[in-house]
């Protein structure tokens, strides 16, 4: 481009003008032009996904990476590693290897990601699994625990017993009712006691408990001597728990219809289904179109119906396509999803392998609220916009509804990956976040706040003035990833349930004016790693749990109304 040159300019003390573009410096006897070129335009586009991940050498506590060489129009500044979704370590951009920390005979699901220094984030590698062996070999097994009792108070039961003795480490403890294993309690730090609580337990009869201790390498030791108790006739916390169904797939949203059938989202297969839970027969609705799988937390994941469904049968849907998240709705005609009425309300949510987000909550104002994740690029959570790190609201036909406290569809922002989404009998909305490396995360949520990602994790700040900055929300809880990662979250009576994957557990809390109450954890490690959690009618509560290949869907009655 050729630059346009101004009128002389004189000036008899000096000085200078920007004229048409141009900065022009006048001195005594002197015109000095000098040309102010336009601020080059930002970089949006992302580096390409890095090449295969390679496994070198691995023990039982490293496991060596390499992967190929990512592109990018200018440079490529950094690669991060990630094990099922969770950040492990970052290292510079000319570096294509990385060892990490692994854990005896678990296997870690591993990909990389490139990003530059515009702090765009590439789409995410191949995943390789990989699984560190033994430390050594152990095959003593741990002693019989000792001292154990147990006490009712009503069907809850409370196990207690002293710690076992190993030649290497006890690493858990199993927990049986009369013969049936009902839970797990990790052997963490050097406890000399552990207790387990027993939910739903068969009310006013005798039941007898034993525990036996296992160590890393699979070494179980002998049951102890029973301890007997005969359970109260009033139910508490939990009343019963009720295996509905099983699925191969992974079941992350579901709602109950009000003729008391249930629809859930099979996740990879990308399908919705109907389960009748008198029978437990399921019957799948068809796919959703367009939705794929990410190979990650990506595919079909948000599921809910309005208030009005009785009357217009729409179901709102949240999902992965090729290029981004979407949030749509279809009709349910009968027995399949009528495709032909499909809408999509909102496009353009950043998709990634992990860190979709995904939740669908409809308010008590008739508005619908979606949580959507940072698509692996932290920097997205602040950007207004961007629809990356935030909680989202919305009128059922996809318009912007009057009162958003940004003028689109951000109802606040600073999220890594909330996945859980409640409101209370205030109207108050709840959040669960899932952490980075330090805490995850119970947030009120509040019109145009903040909640801090990336520049602080819980109470952890991550870089300059962190969770101190101005005007930045701080959680109502937090606890340890590997105590958490909670994706579903339903409040029943305004007590919050967190259904938990990490910590294989269901965290009950009481929800009073001053917030959050006494929080406790439940099944702990009983049915598996817990994915979704829904309210349902009379009092119900809705949970779904992954071992392996199979999805559990379970139905837990509640305690009745004070």
């Amino acid at each position: 481009m050729t630059p346009v040159t101004p009128s002389p300019i004189a000036s008899a003390s000096g000085g200078s003008r920007l004229l048409g573009g141009l900065l022009v410096l006048a001195l005594v006897g002197l015109v000095v032009v000098v040309t102010q070129w336009p601020e080059p335009p930002p970089d949006v586009q992302k580096p390409t996904a890095p090449g295969a991940v390679g496994v070198g050498e691995t023990t039982c506590r490293s496991i060596a990476l390499s992967w190929g060489k990512a592109t990018d129009d200018s440079d490529v500044t950094g690669y991060d590693v990630y094990h099922d979704g969770q950040h492990v370590t970052g290292v510079g951009g000319d570096q294509l290897a990385a060892v990490i920390a692994g854990e005896p005979a678990t296997t870690w699901n591993i990909h990389v990601t490139a990003r530059d220094e515009a702090g765009n984030v590439s789409p995410a590698s191949a995943s390789v699994a990989v699984t560190p062996p033994q430390c050594g070999s152990d095959t003593k097994a741990p002693s019989a625990p000792g001292g154990v009792k147990a006490t009712a108070d009503g069907t809850t039961v409370t196990t207690a017993w002293a710690a076992a003795t190993d030649d290497v480490r006890v690493t858990a403890y199993d927990v049986f009712r009369d013969g049936n294993r009902v839970g797990t309690v990790a052997a963490t730090g050097d406890a000399k006691q552990f207790t387990f609580l027993d939910f739903g337990v068969p009310a006013a009869t005798n039941h007898r408990y034993q525990v036996s201790a296992r160590d890393s390498q699979g070494n179980v030791s002998g049951r102890s001597a029973g301890a007997d108790v005969t359970a109260g006739a009033q139910c508490t916390l939990l009343c019963s728990i009720t295996p509905v169904a099983k699925d191969t797939d992974l079941v992350w949203g579901l709602v109950e219809l009000p003729d008391g059938s249930v629809l859930y989202a099979r996740r990879d297969k990308r399908e919705i289904v109907r389960l009748d839970p008198r029978t437990g027969q399921a019957t799948s609705l068809g796919q959703v179109p367009g939705a794929v799988s990410t190979g990650g937390d990506g595919g079909v994941l948000g599921l809910t119906i309005a208030p009005t469904f009785a009357k217009d049968h729409w179901i709102y849907v949240f999902y992965t396509t090729a290029s981004d998240n979407r949030i749509a709705r279809l009709r349910l005609r009968g027995a399949s999803l009528d495709t032909g009425s499909m809408q999509s309300l909102l496009v353009g949510i950043p998709r990634a392998k992990s860190h979709n987000g995904g939740r669908l909550r409809f308010g008590p104002d008739g508005k619908l609220y979606a949580a959507t994740g940072d698509a692996q690029n932290p920097r997205l959570a602040q950007d207004n916009n961007s629809l990356a790190g935030k909680v989202l609201r919305f009128n059922p036909d996809g318009k912007i509804p009057a009162g958003n406290p940004f003028g689109g569809y951000i109802w606040s922002l600073g999220h890594r990956n909330p996945q859980g989404l409640a409101f209370d009998s205030r109207g108050w909305l709840w959040s669960q976040e899932s952490g980075d490396k330090s805490v995850d995360e119970t947030n009120y949520i509040a019109k145009g706040g903040n909640y801090g990602w990336p520049l602080c994790e819980g109470t952890e700040s991550k870089s300059g003035t962190g969770c101190d900055t101005h005007g930045f929300e701080a959680p109502f809880a937090t606890f340890g990833p590997s105590d958490g990662l909670c994706s579903g979250m339903a409040i029943v009576r305004d007590i919050g349930y967190l259904a938990c994957a990490g910590g294989a557990r269901l965290y009950r809390v009481p929800i009073t004016d001053e917030g959050l109450t006494d929080m406790q954890p439940l099944l702990v490690g009983a049915y598996g790693p817990l994915i979704a959690a829904e309210p349902g009618r009379d009092g119900t509560l809705w949970i779904t749990t992954r071992t392996g290949t199979e999805t559990q869907i379970l139905r837990i009655m509640l305690p009745p109304a004070a």
